[in-house]
């Protein structure tokens, strides 16, 4: 392959990529990697080609024959980490053809694809099983601002330029102008000569090259940048006519922007909202990488190799092949063998997947985590049957304590073993407890296992010990603690909010529900999700886990109502009619109470015997906490307890 430029992730002597664009050629195999844009890399690419067969004695390429060597091209982004690949939608074939070529040069892990946005570009990789290959957003505030500074380019001159991958558009800021007054006068005229070009042209998807930053800018301003006549300028009247630009740009730019800098949030937001704009992002459905999960979940998925099957035969991702030949420390970050044992078990449980996706949630979505809770525990699956027309997904949850956690506390194995079973069975039987006291919990729960090797500091350190799981379908739908405050100046939905959201309330509060390992309150973390109907408003809520449920089992229901007063009083200052709110939501609360204790007392036998074959231990077992469960539930009074809640919210 004829390389014009350095090889791909070379750097400069400060440590900077020397290119962040490249193209690459299939007719006359070949790469680009020169600065500049892609036009003229393409430009580069034909010259290069004459230059070869005039020196062999032939005439130039035809325009018919240009054409040909340019359709047959694929854009590429660099950054320090990744090659990534533009493809053209209409054209995959085109784009794995790259792909296929890079990984002779670089290692498959570090080749991503963009403009995931159009769902035939997600689609051509989820059928393989490599959702881990699209391009990720930045999740972390330390993600997007390294984001920022990976995206400050040059194209012959200065990096002065911010770069939006997806689109190929550079931006300039006010103090990128006021920057190129700091310029020697010869680099001055060249970079802004530059800049006016660029402004001036479009790339290959019909973006403009060049653009102002913020995207609001009157194009008074870009007219007046464009229309400097910098040959006719003496060095000192150049440098002034930026100058004069530049305070005038700066008088256009809301006073919250005009601080370029990480430090301020809203710029930095706005330049990351910017720089990865894509097109066609129109609708919440081009937003969706996987159909009905929504984006926020979805940025916090870091997707791992996943498998396809061909003939009935499963395929893993060949990464897996270099990393089981390398043993490389960087690889078996996302080569994790747990994902691998998951897809090998669905493959034995399904005789009819197209292709299984997966992926591990590495952080908690909760609007504020909880203190000491655990991580690396929660996967997700995207599996295609032959027969559904369309994929399916399920959250994975490896059981809290397992065998390995008990291992971990000093026990011995066959101990380690036998709680891990108990708690298996406490985890059904609370699932079984909460729904029997009206908790609107996943209608279905799947439970499975299977061996790995235990990797700790006890004893067993190498034993094979089974690892046990709990899948659920996917509930589509907006968590409680994420709905955007907007909404709540809507009447109609801040009173369907409160009602729902004080019915749930209800009931965690009856199921006893907090962290077993900082004693704080669950509700309204990320737990409830509310699902929105054609008209907007919530038609219903469900809650994704029972995590936390008959930890406090002894004490008064009014002793322990603050926490979910909090749930109206953090968003007052979001209504428009905040008495009507609180009205709704402790009349939905008090009405769940009244409800339960009805179902409870109508039905005394049922729940009083529901879990007599259990063991019952006054130290805490899961038969004696029902037992007190139902005891409170009956004596409460729900008109006290929703004064209390009252109180609780209107208080100063």
């Amino acid at each position: 392959m004829k390389l014009i430029g350095k090889p791909i992730f070379e750097t400069e002597a400060d440590g900077s990529l020397s290119s962040r664009i490249g193209t690459i050629f299939f007719r006359t195999p070949g790469l680009v990697t020169e600065r500049g844009v892609h036009a003229m890399q393409r430009a580069m690419w034909i010259e290069a080609l004459n230059v070869d067969r005039s020196a062999k004695g032939l005439d130039a390429l035809t325009p018919e024959e240009e054409e040909a060597e340019l359709a047959e091209s694929v854009d590429l982004i660099f950054t320090k980490e990744y090659v990534l690949i533009r493809p053209d939608p209409e054209n995959m074939e085109l784009a794995f053809r790259a792909d296929t070529e890079l990984q002779k040069l670089v290692s498959k892990r570090r080749i991503r694809f963009l403009n995931t946005h159009s769902a035939k570009v997600r689609n051509a990789l989820r059928s393989s099983g490599e959702n881990w290959r699209m391009a990720r957003q930045p999740i972390t505030p330390e993600d997007v601002i390294n984001m920022i500074n990976n995206s400050r380019v040059a194209i012959s001159g200065e990096p002065i330029y911010y770069y939006n991958s997806i689109t190929g558009t550079r931006y300039v800021t006010a103090a990128g102008c006021e920057d190129l007054t700091k310029l020697t006068p010869d680099v001055l005229r060249a970079q802004v000569k530059e800049a006016q070009q660029m402004m001036s042209r479009r790339n290959r998807l019909g973006r403009v090259e060049l653009d102002i930053f913020p995207v609001t800018t009157p194009i008074e301003i870009k007219q007046k940048f464009k229309s400097i006549d910098v040959d006719s300028l003496s060095d000192e009247g150049l440098v002034e006519a930026l100058r004069k630009l530049d305070a005038e740009w700066r008088m256009t730019i809301p006073e919250e922007l005009r601080d370029e800098s990480m430090e301020n949030f809203e710029w930095r937001n706005a330049m990351a909202e910017t720089l990865m704009a894509g097109p066609n992002e129109t609708t919440a459905s081009d937003g969706e990488l996987i159909q009905g999960i929504s984006p926020e979940f979805y940025r916090q998925i870091e997707w791992l190799p996943g498998a396809r099957i061909e003939n009935g035969e499963l395929l893993f991702d060949p990464l897996w092949d270099e990393f089981i030949r390398t043993h490389d420390p960087e690889l078996a970050e996302i080569c994790d063998f747990r994902a691998r044992n998951i897809i090998f078990n669905l493959s034995r449980v399904f005789n009819d997947l197209e292709y299984i996706n997966i992926g591990r949630i590495t952080r908690s979505l909760a609007r504020k985590p909880v203190a000491g809770s655990r991580r690396g525990h929660v996967y997700i699956f995207q599996c295609k049957e032959v027969k559904r027309p369309l994929s399916q997904v399920f959250i994975l949850r490896f059981q809290k304590w397992g065998i390995a956690e008990h291992l971990d506390e000093g026990k011995d194995l066959l101990r380690s073993i036998l709680e891990a079973d108990e708690y298996a069975d406490y985890i059904m039987d609370r699932r079984l407890m909460c729904l029997q006291l009206g908790m609107n919990l996943p209608p279905r729960i799947g439970f499975g296992q299977f061996t790995e090797k235990y990797q700790g500091k006890n004893q067993y350190n190498g034993t094979t010990i089974r690892a046990y799981y709990y899948v659920r379908g996917y509930i589509p739908g907006t968590a409680s603690d994420k709905i955007p405050p907007a909404k709540y100046r809507n009447p109609a939905f801040a009173l369907k909010f409160a009602e729902l959201m004080g019915a749930a309330a209800a009931t965690d509060m009856i199921v006893g529900r907090r962290s077993s390992e900082t004693k704080e309150n669950l509700f309204d973390k990320q737990y409830e999700v509310l699902q929105i109907g054609s008209s907007g408003l919530p038609v219903s809520l469900k809650v994704t886990s029972q995590a936390g449920s008959f930890f406090n089992y002894n004490h008064p229901y009014e002793l322990y109502v603050a926490p979910y007063a909090n749930v109206i009083r953090r968003r007052m200052k979001y209504f428009t009619d905040p008495q009507a709110v609180i009205d709704a939501y402790v009349g939905a609360f008090e009405k769940k109470i009244v409800e339960t204790q009805e179902k409870y007392r109508s039905r005394r036998k049922a729940f009083d015997e529901l879990f007599v074959h259990r063991p019952f231990d006054v130290a805490g077992s899961g038969a004696y906490r029902w037992a007190k469960i139902l005891e409170r539930l009956d004596r409460c009074n729900s008109a006290s307890v929703a004064a209390a809640l009252r109180l609780a919210i209107e208080m100063k």
